[in-house]
């Protein structure tokens, strides 16, 4: 069976830049329908003007963190498409956060920017898919996959709201594999080492040993391209995997083989 998606629709979401906008192009070049969303109207203008609007890639700007948003992310999507088959959770934000300081409010901003869009989202769309479904029971109805992090799972005080904001998605992952499996929808998470990302690479730029440190607890010893996740994402999305939901895929060059608290993942 083939990884195709072609004639499928897919929302993006972090789709301005990173690993958002590798996966959303490569779902494009593969024959999928995308929208890409994000809140840097500027960055997805730049990225996608020239492209949008006449072929089957969309753009949409907004903050997702309002629930009209996401109702409105849809419409436009449906609007565009007539469907939507695939939602790729995308858009995450890390920053550092101090456990012991009772005046830190990073846990819950990271919940409410990590967590609850890609809930609600998921949510809206699950019902769309669950509306346009067919009805042989073989047809997967829909895919959803998240974007995590190996933070979930990691140790490290400065990242402990990234580390709790990725931990509750891996887990609404689980939860919701299961609640939506009758409806023939899949869930699964992609956990993530270090990605070049925007945000890591903003990271690197202030912080030249930040690398060295990376490569050193990764046993692949360097940090992933976008475009190395893009493959694993359509794999998620096709029908080749139509028996997997529920599950975090770890793609971190090793990284979770060792054991060191001291090293942050990011």
């Amino acid at each position: 069976m083939s990884f195709s998606i072609t004639g499928k629709t897919a929302i993006v979401t972090g789709g301005a830049n990173g690993v958002g906008l590798a996966i959303g192009r490569h779902f494009a070049d593969a024959g999928a329908n995308v929208m890409f969303a994000d809140m840097d109207e500027k960055r997805l203008a730049e990225e996608l003007g020239e492209q949008a609007d006449d072929s089957n890639i969309r753009f949409f700007a907004g903050d997702l963190r309002e629930k009209l948003t996401i109702a409105n992310l849809l419409s436009a999507t449906i609007d565009a498409f007539d469907q939507v088959d695939i939602l790729i959770n995308g858009a995450r934000q890390v920053i550092s956060s101090d456990p012991l300081d009772p005046e830190d409010d990073s846990v819950r901003s990271l919940l409410n920017q990590n967590l609850m869009p890609a809930l609600r989202l998921s949510q809206l769309v699950a019902k769309r898919m669950i509306k346009q479904a067919g009805d042989d029971e073989e047809d997967v109805a829909g895919s959803i996959i998240n974007l995590s992090s190996i933070a979930a799972r990691r140790t490290h005080p400065d990242l402990m709201a990234y580390s709790v904001s990725t931990a509750a998605l891996d887990q609404m992952t689980r939860s919701l594999a299961v609640a939506l499996a009758p409806n023939r929808i899949r869930v699964n998470s992609i956990a993530l080492g270090s990605v070049m990302s925007a945000s890591l690479q903003s990271t690197l730029k202030e912080n030249r040993d930040f690398r060295d440190d990376i490569e050193k607890h990764t046993p692949l010893a360097r940090i992933a391209a976008p475009t190395e996740l893009t493959e694993t994402a359509q794999f998620l999305a096709s029908d080749a995997a139509g028996f997997i939901t529920g599950q975090i895929l770890t793609i971190d060059g090793g990284r979770t083989l060792l054991d060191p608290v001291a090293a942050p993942a990011h």
